[in-house]
C-alpha cells in the first residue's frame, strides 16, 4: 500500500493540488489525506475512490506498475493473485492490458467465514457469478443468499457488502465498473 500512497501525494503535487484542495475535492479531512499520503493509517475502497475521482484517475491507476503493451489475452500462468488491506478476499485479475479499459473482471476467492465489517457504495455498477460455494450479498441491508451458478448484478451506489457462511472457500467472478484495484 506505501506505493498507493505515493502516487496519491505525487499525483496531488503535479496538479498542483495543496492537502486542502484535495480534501475539499474528496469530503475528507485534511488531517487524513495527510495521514494516508504519509502511510499513517489504513484507506478504505470508498475513501480511494473519492481520491481517485478528485484526481480524476480510475482506482487503478493507484495499482498499476508502468504502463505495459497492450496485451489482451492473459494466460491462466501470467495472472497473479493479491489481497488489499480491504480483507482477506483474495483477488486474481483476469483482464487483458490496453489503455482506456472501463471494466474490471476478477476471480474472488472469499475465505471461509469471512463478512465484511462495513457496508460500502460508490460509483459504478457490479456484477458476480458464483463459481464455487454460497456468497450471501447484503444490499442496503437486504439479504440475498446465492448459491453455485447464481449471479446478482446492482449498481455500486447501493450499500452492499458480502459474507461467505460456509466453512470452506467460495469462489466469484466479479464484473466491476469503474476499475477498481
Amino acid at each position: 500500500m506505501e506505493e498507493v500512497y505515493s502516487k496519491i501525494k505525487e499525483l496531488r503535487v503535479k496538479q498542483n493540488m495543496t492537502l486542502k484542495d484535495l480534501a475539499e475535492k474528496t469530503g475528507l479531512s485534511l488531517s487524513f489525506i495527510s495521514q494516508v499520503e504519509r502511510g499513517a493509517t489504513s484507506l478504505s475502497i470508498t475513501s480511494l475512490q473519492k481520491i481517485a475521482m478528485a484526481l480524476e484517475v480510475n482506482m487503478n491507476y493507484f495499482f498499476e506498475e508502468e504502463v505495459r503493451a497492450e496485451n489482451y489475452v492473459l494466460r491462466k500462468n501470467e495472472r497473479h493473485e493479491f489481497t488489499t488491506n480491504f480483507g482477506s478476499q483474495i483477488y486474481t485479475r483476469l483482464a487483458g492490458s490496453f489503455g482506456n479499459r472501463k471494466l474490471e473482471p476478477l476471480l474472488v476467492t472469499l475465505p471461509p467465514k469471512i463478512k465484511e465489517e462495513q457496508q460500502y457504495s460508490h460509483n459504478g455498477e457490479e456484477f458476480y457469478y458464483v463459481l464455487e460455494g454460497e456468497v450471501i450479498f447484503y444490499l442496503n441491508n437486504e439479504k440475498h443468499h446465492l448459491y453455485v451458478g447464481d449471479t446478482i448484478h446492482f449498481p455500486s451506489s447501493v450499500e452492499h457488502q458480502w459474507e461467505n457462511p460456509l466453512e470452506t472457500n467460495s469462489t466469484v467472478i466479479s464484473i466491476v465498473i469503474p476499475i477498481i484495484f
